[in-house]
C-alpha cells in the first residue's frame, strides 16, 4: 500500500484530502501544517507521495518541495493550490513537483493526479 503525507496549513483541507484518498488504496501516514514540518515528517515517514499546499506559514510549499527533493531526489510531490496561483504552481513544477490540483478539490481530479504521480518512475 502506498503511503501519503498530506501538507496543508488548514485542518479542514487536510481532512478533505484524507477523505478523498480513502477511496484509493493508499494510507495517509501523516499530516503537516507547514513546509518545515513537512520536511521533518518526510524524513521520518518516507511516504510514496506528498500532497503539498503552496501558501503556508514558516516555510511555503515551493521551499518545502526544494528541501524535500534535496533530501530525496526521487520524492513525488503533488501541489495543491487555490485558483489564481498559477505562477506559483509553475514555480513549484520547475522546482520538481510532479503535478498539481486546484482547490476546491474535485475528488475525481485528485485521484487521477495521485494515480499519475505514483505511476511516474
Amino acid at each position: 500500500m502506498k503511503k501519503v503525507l498530506i501538507v496543508d496549513d488548514t485542518k479542514f483541507m487536510r481532512s478533505m484530502l484524507r477523505n478523498i484518498l480513502k477511496k484509493k488504496d493508499v494510507e495517509v501516514v501523516g499530516e503537516a501544517s507547514n513546509g518545515k514540518e513537512a520536511l521533518e515528517k518526510y524524513k521520518e515517514l518516507r511516504p510514496d507521495l506528498v500532497t503539498m499546499d503552496i501558501i503556508m506559514p514558516e516555510m511555503n510549499g515551493i521551499e518545502a518541495v526544494k528541501a524535500i527533493l534535496a533530501e530525496d531526489p526521487s520524492a513525488k510531490i503533488l501541489m495543491c493550490s487555490a485558483m489564481g496561483q498559477q505562477a506559483m504552481v509553475i514555480e513549484a513544477i520547475q522546482a520538481g513537483a510532479k503535478d498539481f490540483v486546484i482547490k476546491p478539490f474535485q475528488p475525481a481530479r485528485v485521484l487521477e493526479a495521485v494515480d499519475r504521480t505514483l505511476q511516474e518512475s
